[in-house]
C-alpha cells in the first residue's frame, strides 16, 4: 500500500488517449492532428494491448482522484476496434483502486457507429461526443472523407444509433470560416438532431512555411515553457476571424437566454457562469494555469497536452512506476504555469478572470510591448462583456436558491413579450 501511494501525483489529472493515433477514416481540412503520423513513420498506429493494460494500470494508480475519466481521442479511436474498448473495461475493472470510480468519454465522428457499438456504449455508460458543424451544407465543406466524399450522413447514421439506445451524447462543434457566418442555424440545427450539450470550439491553426497543417518542431522550448514554434501568428483560410467568432457567440448567447436556459448547456456560457458564481472555469482554455491534462499516444508516449504533441514536449514513456513523476516533472509543472506569464495588455484586461488569456495554442498576436497574446481577444472582449449582465443575474438567481431561467422571463418582458 505504501508503494501504491508513493507513486501517485501530487493533484488529480485527466489523461486523453490516442487509441489509433493520429489514423482516421476522415480528412477533415482543419484537423490539426493527421499529421502526427510522420512521428510513427512505419507504425500500425495501433494500441497493444500490453500497451493499454500498463497505461490503464499506471492511470487508475497514479491519479488521486477517486473519480478517473478515460478520454478517448483520435484522430478517430473507434479504429482501434469494439474488442479493443471491451478489454478497456475489462482492465479497468481489475486495476481500479477500492472506491475508485471509473467513466469513460470518447469523441468520434461518429461514421463508424454501428448498433454494436451503441449497445456497448450503453451498456457501460460511455459519455459520447459527436463531431459535426451543423446542417449538410456546412459540416461537409471540411469534413469529408479520403475520397473527397461527404460525411454528413453518415455522422447522423451513427447518432441515431446512439440514441436508439439511450446513449449520452453531445456536440461538438468546430467554428470556422464558413460556419461562423450563420450562428442560430448550426445552434437550432443541432438542436433539431436531439443534442442538448454543446461545445463550440474555434478552429485557430497556424501556418506554416514547411506543411499545409502544423509547423515542425524546430529547436528547444522557450524560457516561457512553450515552443518557438508556437508563435507564428499566421493562420489557416479556415481559421475562424475573432470578430466572426464574437458575432457567433453573442449571437447565440442572446437567443439561449431567451428560450433555453436550463434546458440547453452550451459549454463557453457554462464556464462563464461557473466564474460568476466564484467558481474556477470549467474549461482548461479559461483556466488561469494548466498541465494537468496530458495526451497519451498509441505507444504509451505521454506528451505536456493534445496541442503540444512535438517532440520537445515528451515527458516520457507512461508506466505504473513513473506516470506521477512526469506529471509532477518540472518539465511540466512549468509548462502549466506558462500560461499565467501575461502581457501587461491581459493583466490588465476586465475579462481576465473570465478568458484566463486563453489557451496558449492561440496565443499568435503579439502586444505593443512585444508579449504573446490570444489570437481571439477580440472575440472573448466582446463576448464576455456582451453576456456580464445576464450571467451576473443568473448568479444572483442561483445565489438565492432560484433556478437561473428565471432570467428568461425578465428578458422576454425587456423585449416587449
Amino acid at each position: 500500500m505504501a508503494e501504491a501511494a508513493a507513486r501517485r501525483a501530487r493533484h488529480p489529472f485527466h489523461l486523453m488517449l490516442k487509441p489509433a493515433g493520429a489514423a482516421c477514416n476522415l480528412d477533415c481540412e482543419y484537423c490539426y492532428y493527421l499529421s502526427k503520423q510522420a512521428y510513427y513513420h512505419g507504425s500500425d498506429l495501433r494500441m497493444s494491448e500490453e500497451t493499454l493494460s500498463r497505461v490503464t494500470d499506471a492511470y487508475l494508480q497514479a491519479n488521486p482522484a477517486q473519480e478517473v475519466v478515460f478520454g478517448w481521442q483520435g484522430g478517430e479511436p473507434l479504429l482501434a476496434g469494439l474488442e479493443f474498448f471491451r478489454a478497456a473495461v475489462a482492465l479497468q475493472q481489475r486495476h481500479a483502486r477500492p472506491g475508485q470510480r471509473v467513466l469513460n468519454a470518447l469523441q468520434t465522428n461518429g461514421t463508424l457507429i454501428t448498433g454494436k457499438w451503441a449497445e456497448f456504449f450503453a451498456a457501460h455508460h460511455f459519455l459520447v461526443g459527436l463531431s459535426i458543424d451543423g446542417p449538410p451544407e456546412l459540416n461537409d465543406r471540411y469534413r469529408r472523407d479520403r475520397g473527397g466524399g461527404p460525411s454528413y450522413a453518415r455522422t447522423v447514421r451513427g447518432l441515431r444509433a446512439l440514441q436508439e439506445h439511450g446513449v449520452e451524447c453531445n456536440a461538438l462543434a468546430t467554428v470556422n470560416r464558413t460556419n461562423v457566418e450563420y450562428p442560430l442555424q448550426v445552434y437550432h440545427h443541432l438542436l433539431g438532431l436531439g443534442f442538448r450539450h454543446l461545445q463550440f470550439v474555434p478552429v485557430v491553426e497556424r501556418q506554416s512555411p514547411n506543411t499545409a497543417h502544423l509547423p515542425q518542431p524546430r529547436g528547444g522550448v522557450t524560457k516561457g515553457g512553450w515552443s518557438k514554434c508556437a508563435l507564428s501568428r499566421k493562420v489557416t483560410p479556415w481559421s475562424v476571424r475573432p470578430e466572426q467568432l464574437g458575432e457567433f457567440l453573442c449571437v447565440i448567447f442572446d437567443h439561449w437566454t431567451r428560450h433555453d436556459v436550463g434546458e440547453v448547456f452550451v459549454q463557453t456560457f457554462e464556464s462563464a457562469l461557473n466564474v460568476w458564481l466564484g467558481r474556477a472555469p470549467t474549461q482548461c482554455v479559461f483556466a488561469q494555469t494548466c498541465g494537468q491534462a496530458l495526451a497519451v499516444e498509441h505507444n504509451g508516449d505521454l506528451y505536456a497536452c493534445d496541442h503540444f504533441v512535438y517532440p520537445e514536449y515528451l515527458r516520457g514513456q507512461v508506466t505504473p512506476d513513473t506516470l506521477a513523476t512526469l506529471v509532477d516533472g518540472a518539465a511540466q509543472q512549468a509548462f502549466g504555469q506558462a500560461k499565467a506569464e501575461l502581457s501587461e495588455e491581459c493583466r490588465h484586461c476586465r475579462v481576465l478572470l473570465l478568458c484566463g488569456g486563453d489557451c496558449p495554442k492561440h496565443r499568435l498576436r503579439v502586444s505593443a510591448k512585444g508579449k504573446p497574446i490570444s489570437y481571439l481577444c477580440p472575440a472573448y472582449r466582446r463576448f464576455f462583456a456582451h453576456s456580464a449582465g445576464v450571467l451576473g443575474a443568473m448568479a444572483a438567481e442561483i445565489r438565492a436558491g432560484r433556478p437561473a431561467n428565471n432570467v428568461m422571463e425578465v428578458l422576454r418582458l425587456g423585449a416587449g413579450g
